[in-house]
């Protein structure tokens, strides 16, 4: 979808070209000069607009606007979720396959926010998954014109939500393909693409180089399955080669049978999500190729799939991660934490100032957090702190969960250095406890996604987060490290005062 950022308000609204055109009213709305300010007003007035969030008013061939459709719809105070909740409520208003482009209009000098929420709400909103449908079923909408008085003062907010937007629907694109247009090796040379753009460069590496690494969890993982495994390595550089990078990693199983503790067959068919947090790494990618910030990241994604075969590793069976650390695996269907183990240990060399890794690892995160907000762990508050607001700010929320030494507790084991389960109970929380001791080194996050990572049901589908989020974390960390006062270099002398 192409998106554009015009200058014009409300009162040129009448004039703008499109098949259809969203105007959001707030409580505040003040009738001003214009054919669509007056239209505002005479529906206010005879009650048939009310500015109650997502409540509106179709208008069709109003007398003096180009646009044939007009959806005037409430915004409450014009607070950026308000906002993507009425712009989402009224493309639904005039979704069709006769609306080919859209114009909006703020009825009220927007804060960046909004913008970046109505780009937001309009993607999610006329995103059609394409790869395996047939080619009628593409998206109606191409093109989005959001007008605003003042461009200079949005145009910063309006190219973050664009790029966002591309990453999003790069996730959701490569979450929602069923696993046999998702294998390891298909999710590898989507990467590769991705080293096309300025600043990505990419590494992919196969089973025999990651037998030489001694990653022996995650090959335990990927034993079962015909399909190979790939590790894969990205690079974004924006920034001088001395600072540190940030390292996501994600988790990317393109297919969860449970292995041997085999899941059951009822909606089996959504373990070919068990790749979200492979896809948003994906999709952080894209965006920042758009973006540029000055910062440096790293994405390592150990993809494989968890099959049952006679070569399948087995409950009870020991195995040697990378760390050196040896575990027992308990439950093969507690594999991502076994493939992301070996990947913490691979972040090491990196020396990061910071890793983040992003998991559909537990349904125990699903029931305690539903699926509102991602679970977050963290070895430091900071980072806790800064992901939080990165979350609130994107509208793609998180929430801290516990982190307590005695969670360990419960992954002691008599076979190995430690178990891969620790039974039911707090499974989110002892799921984050077996990776937080690979994590030693370096301040580490954990991303618990499986509840916010897709919709089932009739709308099923992968949602694109925490791509929002991230990209919103990493962009405060570039502007951080941008505004932080610079060392004087070795052999400068301060002046004195």
């Amino acid at each position: 979808m192409n998106f554009e950022l015009s200058r014009f308000d409300l009162a040129d609204a009448a004039i703008q070209k499109g098949d259809a055109m969203i105007v959001l009213v707030p409580k505040s709305f003040k009738p001003a000069g214009g054919v669509v300010s007056a239209l505002i007003a005479e529906a206010l007035k005879a009650g048939d607009l009310e500015t109650k969030c997502g409540k509106s008013l179709h208008v069709y061939r109003a007398p003096g606007v180009t646009c044939a459709r007009v959806v005037l719809v409430g915004c409450d105070e014009g607070l950026a979720r308000q906002v993507r909740q009425a712009a989402a409520a009224a493309v639904a208003v005039v979704k069709s396959d006769r609306v080919k482009s859209l114009a909006v209009c703020f009825a009220w000098p927007p804060a960046g926010d909004a913008v970046r929420a109505v780009v937001a709400a309009i993607a999610d909103a006329t995103y059609v998954y394409s790869t395996t449908k047939p080619k009628a079923d593409v998206r109606a909408v191409t093109r989005v014109v959001i007008g605003v008085s003042d461009v200079a003062a949005v145009q910063a907010d309006f190219d973050h939500a664009v790029a966002a937007v591309h990453g999003v629907e790069l996730a959701k694109e490569w979450a929602n393909r069923p696993a046999n247009y998702a294998t390891p090796a298909m999710l590898a040379v989507a990467a590769k693409s991705l080293a096309k753009m300025p600043g990505i460069q990419c590494e992919v590496l196969g089973p025999k180089q990651v037998a030489k690494l001694g990653m022996g969890s995650f090959m335990a993982v990927s034993r079962g399955s015909e399909e190979e495994l790939r590790f894969i390595v990205l690079r974004y550089h924006g920034a001088a080669k001395s600072q540190a990078p940030t390292v996501l990693i994600g988790k990317g199983i393109t297919f969860d049978t449970g292995g041997i503790s085999i899941k059951p067959a009822l909606e089996m068919d959504e373990m070919k999500f068990d790749m979200c947090g492979a896809a948003s790494v994906l999709g952080v990618f894209r965006a920042l190729a758009d973006l540029k910030p000055a910062i440096n990241v790293v994405g390592l994604i150990p993809s494989c799939e968890n099959m049952p075969d006679g070569k399948a590793v087995k409950p009870g069976d020991v195995v040697t991660s990378m760390s050196g650390q040896t575990i027992e695996i308990l439950n093969t269907d507690a594999e991502g934490r076994l493939v992301l183990c070996d990947a913490l240990t691979y972040a090491e060399r990196f020396q990061p100032r910071a890793v983040i890794d992003i998991a559909t690892l537990t349904g125990a995160c699903v029931i305690a957090l539903g699926g509102v907000r991602s679970g977050l762990f963290a070895s430091a508050d900071d980072l806790a702190g800064d992901l939080h607001a990165a979350g609130e700010a994107a509208q793609d929320p998180c929430w801290r969960m516990p982190l307590d030494d005695d969670y360990a507790e419960a992954l002691k084991t008599n076979f190995a250095d430690v178990a891969n389960v620790g039974g039911r109970a707090g499974g989110a929380i002892t799921a984050a406890k077996f990776l937080h001791r690979f994590a030693a080194k370096f301040p580490w996050a954990h991303l618990d996604i499986a509840g916010t990572a897709w919709k089932g049901g009739t709308a099923k589908g992968a949602t694109g987060r925490p791509v929002p989020l991230l990209l919103n974390y990493l962009l405060a960390q570039a502007a951080k490290s941008m505004s932080a006062p610079r060392k004087p270099s070795r052999g400068t002398r301060r002046k004195s005062a």
